[in-house]
């Protein structure tokens, strides 16, 4: 069914775009320069979406329908020129610029064409002699998306867990992902992920996100999935000055009101001052209150931004941009969340209410300075600081606090800090009509703060409606601290040689050599204080919502509880560096008119070490690897005509372990306890993809792509075979693949026709795949010593967070009116089928991600060209988000919950 849909679609595609398009080709002149080209000129389609920016060289293309059209060509400073041109006489335009007689800071015309337009950004695709798949900031702004994660997940092949910051690509997850920042790594915020968390990046920073599914030698070899590479706001216009201000709020967390909870601590703005307290185990100096707090739970938001571009001398360009915002929001959810044996009796079994706020500060930083066509150089800042506040209450049973209490009672206050640094310094350099230069440094630092998390554990009693604290071990009441600070300096540099010219003008391509070098630093440490409760006080009523009744200066004074660490006041740390030096040449080459070829090889020599000092290991141990890598790519691109693409892609790639997953640490969860495997070593990947695709008009796009992985050594996440069920990583087989079907369609439905625009826009991608991987006991107890074991009752298992099916569609009416007067209203919805979340042991079956669908509605309007208002209504269907655990007695409910539907609205004013 899944594959007639596909054919359908397909065959649909075809037929609707079989036309042809007309391209207009040009040059661009400064007549006050001795008619040297006009780098970074505009040219439009007056009256249309349709245009380009001139390149380095002045020259420009333009993909249009047969028709007539007024072509105007502006530059800030210069006479707008328009003149008339006909598709059915082409021409190659020479326009010769002129400078305006009065000031030059003038602003000519306000139209701009920029590469994060739908338009540019599919041409750039068809042009590309490389897979590459891409969402600018017009196509986000038009779908309402906030932040790069959910932007990412509306693209073919990607998707988002619920519940969790990971991003899947082509059904693989953290680990075989990497992000960059303009071309540059950015370290992760979290300690167990490989990637930061792209919720941080909100999309009001961002130009366009480009996603390689397929590895380029440039590229970093510790691919896998794909590279999210996030490129930066480019500020272009004149000048600008805008002020956006907004308000959102959750259905869930509206109807607690005042019941409305969150624990005690941080600053509204998502700040703490307060770390590990001094003499912290000879008195009870903790600094924050146990006692919740309400909180309103309407959220907002608020950003500032500005722009100006200067000419400096008679070719330079300086464009400056800033950025600063705050937006905070909450959320309240409550389910079950519990896990059962094999034979179905619960071992845990909870009722959980999760109160949340979250924050996000940001601000940015951008100065391009063209010095002329051919020399460029810019500086990019970029600050983050985003907080996360939970209050977690479980409310049920446990099996190992049995006893005829009436229920067991868990709280837990989470408070995580992530402050982001980033500095870049990028430039490109233009010898002659063949040799050029690009190089980029960056030095970035990442610090990921949980200071203060508190759990306590109560028993309720029925029969006097009271409650009592519970201890069946010291770590059951206690305060934990953890802090991870992380620092990479990164160097890209690549030497560009093109190769000429063919006898029809045509270039024959260019050879690019390179280096790239990461240094990353990171360390982490943590602390847990555990309240020991003298025997007596266990019987002793108390009020959850006032603990400091109990947790005092003066109950520890008179004994009534004392204060303990695993190593006295010594915390647990791990600490890990990573040095990764890569040479890499590229040969692109046109072998004929309509047949080109991307040639890679790649080179990285690895060297990766973990030192740690755990209560596993009260010694210092070290572990360490060191890999060199050689890994070839080759891209194929096949002209079928001038709007029609066949691909083919062919590379070798790895993928590395982390540092957590390689240090014996252990981090205690309420439901889960997971430990580090200093065994752990890397994988290898070997991808294929075939891709054909049709480019009908300049915002209309048709494909179909297969691919297939073969992954040798794949790493999982299992629960090992032990009394406790800790959760580690393993290389959990020999081999493992993944293989699929994408389809994509974006197409202009209707156009109303008029002066302006006034079309109704439908977008649809579909993704199908299959994850398969064999699963080795004795493989995972040989290579690591006997200090794992397992007990799979089974030797194949699909990949977890591989979802078969992923849909994403959208509807978009765009309607313009004069003055600068317009709106957007966008309907969109995604989809993703069962999914695996874990692997289990012993006959208690895998937890599934049962699969769910969620809607969204974005109007956005300009009521006056310097005024806009926003409304958004985002999981309007509110679908139940259920994990099974799937045994051999039957499914039963893991977790489950209800995330409510979200409502913003927005106004913004343009100066």
């Amino acid at each position: 069914m899944k594959l007639n849909f596909l054919a359908a679609a397909l065959l649909f595609g075809v037929v609707t775009y079989a036309q042809d398009t007309k391209t207009i080709k040009g040059h661009i002149y400064d007549s006050a320069n001795n008619n040297e080209p006009l780098a970074y000129a505009t040219i439009m389609l007056k009256n249309t979406e349709l245009g380009a920016e001139a390149d380095e060289n002045g020259y420009f293309e333009i993909e249009c329908t047969e028709g007539s059209y007024l072509l105007e060509a502006s530059y800030m400073g210069y006479q707008t020129y328009t003149i008339p041109y006909e598709t059915e006489n082409p021409e190659e335009l020479n326009i010769n610029l002129v400078p305006e007689v009065g000031d030059l800071d003038e602003l000519v015309i306000t139209v701009n064409n920029r590469k994060s337009s739908e338009t540019a950004l599919l041409n750039d695709q068809r042009k590309s002699l490389e897979i590459k798949q891409q969402i600018g900031a017009q196509e986000l702004s038009r779908k309402g998306v906030g932040d790069v994660a959910a932007a990412v997940a509306k693209t073919s092949g990607i998707s988002k867990q619920e519940g969790s910051n990971n991003v899947y690509v082509r059904g693989l997850g953290d680990r075989y992902n990497s992000t960059t920042l303009n071309g540059l790594p950015v370290p992760s915020n979290d300690p167990e992920k490989k990637n930061i968390n792209l919720q941080l990046f909100s999309t009001d920073l961002v130009e366009y996100i480009s996603i390689d599914k397929t590895f380029s030698s440039r590229n970093t070899g510790d691919f896998g999935g794909g590279n999210v590479d996030i490129l930066s706001k480019d500020f272009k216009d004149s000048a600008l000055f805008e002020i956006e201000l907004g308000a959102q709020i959750n259905t869930n967390a509206t109807k607690k009101g005042s019941d409305f909870l969150l624990p005690q601590g941080p600053s509204k703005m998502g700040y703490a001052n307060y770390g590990v307290p001094n003499n912290a185990l000879s008195g009870y100096n903790f600094q924050n209150s146990l006692q919740p707090e309400n909180a309103g739970p309407v959220g907002g938001n608020f950003a500032v931004r500005a722009g100006k571009s200067f000419l400096m001398g008679e070719t330079g360009k300086l464009n400056l941009f800033a950025n600063a915002s705050f937006n905070n929001g909450f959320t309240f959810r409550e389910g079950i969340n519990q896990s059962a044996s094999a034979q179905g009796a619960k071992l845990k079994s909870f009722y959980q209410e999760n109160f949340s706020h979250t924050t996000n500060t940001t601000g940015m930083f951008n100065a391009n300075y063209h010095v002329n066509d051919k020399n460029r150089v810019a500086y990019n800042f970029l600050y983050i600081n985003s907080s996360d506040l939970f209050r977690d209450t479980f409310t049920g049973l446990d099996r190992d606090f049995e006893g005829d209490h009436d229920a067991l009672l868990v709280q837990r206050g989470t408070f995580i800090q992530n402050t982001v640094l980033i500095n870049q310094l990028l430039g490109n350099h233009t010898f002659n009509d063949k040799l050029g230069f690009d190089w980029a440094v960056s030095y970035n630092t990442i610090k990921s703060d949980m200071p203060d998390r508190t759990q306590n554990k109560l028993f309720y009693w029925n029969d006097t409606d009271s409650y009592t604290l519970a201890q069946r071990t010291i770590t059951d009441n206690h305060r934990y601290f953890q802090n991870l600070k992380e620092d990479e300096l990164a160097t890209n540099l690549a030497l560009n040689y093109k190769l000429g010219a063919d006898e029809n003008g045509n270039e024959k391509g260019k050879i690019t050599i390179g280096y790239n070098g990461r240094v990353k630093k990171r360390d982490f440490e943590a602390i847990q204080f555990n309240f020991r409760i003298a025997g007596e006080q266990l019987s002793t009523p108390v009020n959850p919502n006032n603990l400091d009744a109990f947790f005092n200066q003066q109950n520890y004074t008179d004994g009534l509880f004392g204060i303990e660490a695993f190593a006295g006041d010594t915390p647990q740390t791990y600490s890990g560096e990573q040095n990764i030096h890569a040479g890499f040449a590229n040969v692109e080459y046109r072998l004929t008119d309509k047949l080109s070829a991307v040639l890679g090889l790649r080179y990285e020599k690895i060297d990766q070490s973990v030192i740690w000092r755990t209560q596993l290991d009260a010694v210092e141990r070290e572990n360490e690897f060191k890999r060199n890598e050689f890994l070839p790519n080759l891209s194929l691109k096949y002209e079928l005509s001038t709007i029609q693409n066949l691909r083919l892609a062919a590379s070798k790639t790895y993928t590395l372990p982390q540092f957590k997953e390689r240090a014996r640490f252990i981090y205690e969860d309420v439901t889960e306890i997971k430990v580090g495997n200093p065994y752990l070593y890397p994988s290898q990947n070997y991808n294929l993809d075939l891709k054909w695709e049709l480019f009908p008009n300049n915002d209309e796009v048709v494909s179909v792509a297969a691919f297939g992985k073969y992954i040798l050594d794949p790493i999982n996440e299992i629960t090992m075979a032990s009394s406790t069920n800790d959760i580690t990583w393993v290389n959990i087989g020999e081999k493992g693949y993944v293989y699929g079907a994408e389809f994509e369609i974006k197409k202009r439905i209707i156009d109303f026709g008029g002066a302006n625009t006034n079309n109704l826009f439908a977008g649809l991608n579909v993704s199908y795949m299959k994850t398969d991987q064999e699963i080795d006991r004795e493989k995972i107890q040989k290579e690591t010593n006997g200090l794992i074991n397992t007990n799979f009752d089974f030797e194949r298992s699909s990949f977890t967070g591989a979802s078969d099916l992923l849909l994403n569609a959208d509807v978009s009416y765009v309607r313009d009116w004069n003055d600068g007067k317009g709106m957007t209203a966008t309907v969109s919805y995604m989809h993703y089928s069962d999914r695996l979340y874990a692997l289990g042991v012993e006959s208690k079956g895998n937890l599934i991600d049962k699969g769910m669908g969620t809607l969204d509605f974005v109007l956005k309007t300009r009521v006056h060209k310097n005024f806009a208002i926003d409304f958004a209504a985002r999981n309007i269907l509110n679908p139940e988000f259920r994990r099974i655990q799937d045994n051999a007695s039957g499914a039963i409910d893991a977790i489950t919950y209800k995330r409510g539907a979200f409502f913003s609205l927005g106004a913004k004013y343009t100066f």
